[in-house]
């Protein structure tokens, strides 16, 4: 199998993209005084137009109540989350027989033993590797799985090009969807996750978002979608409940994206649900996550049809 993301990118900044077609749609669409303002960061500008409209910021995201939100659900400089986690504790999560091996710097009888033991858990002992992490040539990255800190090869052309496929079939159903936040660099998400440890401290702050090196986001192949002209339900949990939101669940896994962070998989993903948070995987396997209702993790590892290579070997 193909690898979704390639190491040859390794070195490539970006310069945190954001679709032109897009930018064009939220400029016709009224919001150009309000995001030229906020330095034309579509989700600092929405994050700031929620407050302006007394949105509600997740100051409590450790109480499991509604939150805004890397990994799942982590606010943005402007207070509002975006993104590495779910809303609710895990409650019988599906997993499938164990398998795999132990990777390095783990627990070795524990990892052989099931290879989702600890994933949703940070090892602050484990340095971040030379090499990314790749299951049957999909790219991992989650709290155990972290990336390097120059791992930077900006928005995956491939994932871009899917999602532009999917904005075009969700326009002829009514939706003008908008990726408000994709690549981010290490030290990007280092400066948000520093935010949300001082706001709302380290327990709290990790539930959604992820530290700096364990970022989807950093991969170039995660979007936070919403929809242009309805910035209030951005980066919250209410977007899932909007006919936007209902049709991107039932429909991205058509073009290769997968609802990386789902409700009740807290104890597997690591992070609270984020109605808004895609990760591309390719067709063939987000019709299979889709349909079983597995998350990445427990699609790659659970089975024990995939083990995790060794970045440092």
């Amino acid at each position: 199998m193909r690898r979704i993301d390639t190491r040859n990118k390794k070195t490539h900044k970006s310069k945190g993209w954001v679709p032109a077609a897009s930018v064009a749609v939220l400029l016709f669409g009224g919001g150009a005084a309000w995001t030229g303002a906020h330095g034309w960061d579509l989700k600092e500008s929405a994050a700031s137009l929620r407050g302006a409209l007394g949105g509600e910021t997740p100051t409590d995201a450790g109480s499991g109540g509604q939150k805004g939100t890397e990994e799942n659900s982590a606010p943005d400089s402007a207070g509002q989350p975006t993104g590495d986690g779910p809303d609710q504790p895990a409650d019988g999560v599906v997993t499938q027989p164990a398998g795999g091996t132990s990777e390095k710097g783990g627990d070795p009888a524990s990892s052989a033993d099931d290879p989702l033991a600890g994933i949703a858990e940070y090892d602050d002992n484990r340095p971040l590797p030379s090499e990314p992490t790749y299951i049957d040539g999909v790219l991992l990255a989650n709290k155990k799985y972290p990336l390097p800190a120059d791992f930077a090869p900006g928005v995956d052309p491939e994932a871009q090009e899917a999602f532009d496929e999917m904005a075009a079939a969700a326009r002829l159903d009514g939706f003008e969807l908008a990726p408000f936040s994709t690549f981010r660099t290490f030290e990007r998400q280092k400066e948000l996750y520093d935010q949300y440890v001082a706001r709302d401290g380290v327990e709290a702050a990790d539930r959604y978002s992820a530290r700096p090196g364990y970022s989807e986001h950093q991969t170039g192949l995660t979007f936070d979608i919403g929809e242009v002209n309805q910035e209030q339900h951005w980066a919250r949990d209410s977007f899932g409940d909007t006919e936007a939101g209902k049709w991107l669940f039932a429909n991205a896994h058509r073009f290769g994206f997968i609802l990386r962070y789902p409700e009740g998989k807290e104890d597997i993903t690591g992070y609270m649900h984020e109605s808004w948070h895609y990760r591309y995987v390719g067709k063939e396997i987000a019709a299979k996550i889709h349909s079983s209702g597995l998350t990445l993790e427990e699609y790659l590892l659970g089975s024990g049809k995939g083990a995790p290579s060794d970045p440092d070997k």
